[in-house]
């Protein structure tokens, strides 16, 4: 993203990333008003995670929009963004994916809560960069995936305690497979989401996560956690079933996605390596049908 980029041109580079997620983000199938509001949901979040992986261009457009001198580290910028946001609960936002968000809280009657939880998130990473115990990576789920099944269920209308319950599971599922899927390119920037304990018990150092394919111990270990994220899949899994019409078929597009993704890389024998196992679309369908037929 260049420093000369146009408001509209920042909006439009955010949203068009939508495609290479795991999961559908806003189907044609679903209503048109929910379609918009779940983009504005989704700018929102791609952004705050551009912002915390450092793939934002240092001073550029998106900086200037929030008033951040060029030479700000990850976590001002961040900080900027907070600000931003609150602007969203009341006044005018500076960056234009907030002003697209802010009809959409108001609408759905947003809380911050949400919001907030995927920013403390992103500031996490800039801080904490290793896990010691599958519940401290839960903990971390909590903020950086847990809040945006719950904004799907805001925006839609059909939040319950029992249906967050099992958006939490969905949700953090889904946040363990791309974990896996990205453990070479997380420990590019430094980061390792495997927690420490499993590996000691797996007997997998960091060196061995440099490699460029996977030793019989990482496999195991990505198989071990692999096993978790399904799960906890199936844990979450009755949500669809739980739930009305259209919004039955998005849910199912969730719980597709991360299973479709676990058979990926259960497919590539566990090496994840050298580069991220990915589904096709025809996988994608298959699990998606099995869960609508109530079989899985």
């Amino acid at each position: 993203m260049t420093a000369t980029g146009t408001a509209p041109g920042l909006e439009r580079a955010t949203l068009d990333k939508a495609a290479g997620e795991n999961f559908p983000v806003a189907p044609f199938f679903l209503p048109r008003a929910w379609r918009e509001d779940l983009m504005a949901v989704y700018g929102f979040a791609r952004l705050v995670d551009d912002i915390g992986d450092g793939d934002l261009a240092p001073g550029g457009a998106d900086a200037r929009l929030l008033g951040v001198p060029p030479a700000a580290d990850r976590l001002v910028v961040l900080d900027a963004f907070e600000a931003d946001l609150r602007r969203v609960f009341g006044g005018t936002p500076r960056h234009p994916l907030l002003r697209r968000l802010q009809p959409t809280v108001r609408r759905r009657a947003l809380t911050p809560e949400p919001f907030l939880g995927l920013i403390a998130a992103n500031r996490q990473d800039q801080l904490v960069t290793r896990y010691e115990t599958y519940d401290d990576l839960l903990a971390y789920c909590e903020l950086s995936a847990n809040p945006v099944g719950r904004l799907v269920l805001a925006v839609t209308g059909t939040s319950t305690p029992e249906r967050v319950r099992l958006s939490d599971a969905v949700c953090t599922a889904l946040q363990i497979v791309e974990h896996l899927q990205d453990v070479a390119e997380d420990l590019g920037r430094d980061r390792i989401y495997l927690p420490a304990a499993d590996m000691k018990r797996f007997h997998v150092q960091e060196a061995d996560l440099a490699a460029k394919t996977a030793g019989a111990s990482v496999r195991a270990l990505v198989a071990y956690e692999a096993q978790r994220a399904r799960d906890l899949l199936n844990e979450g899994a009755p949500l669809v079933g739980s739930v009305p019409g259209r919004l039955k078929l998005l849910l199912a597009g969730f719980v597709a996605g991360g299973r479709a993704a676990i058979r990926a890389i259960a497919a590539a024998e566990y090496d994840v390596l050298p580069g991220p196992p990915r589904p096709g679309k025809v996988q994608l369908l298959r699990e998606a049908g099995t869960i609508l037929r109530g079989e899985g």
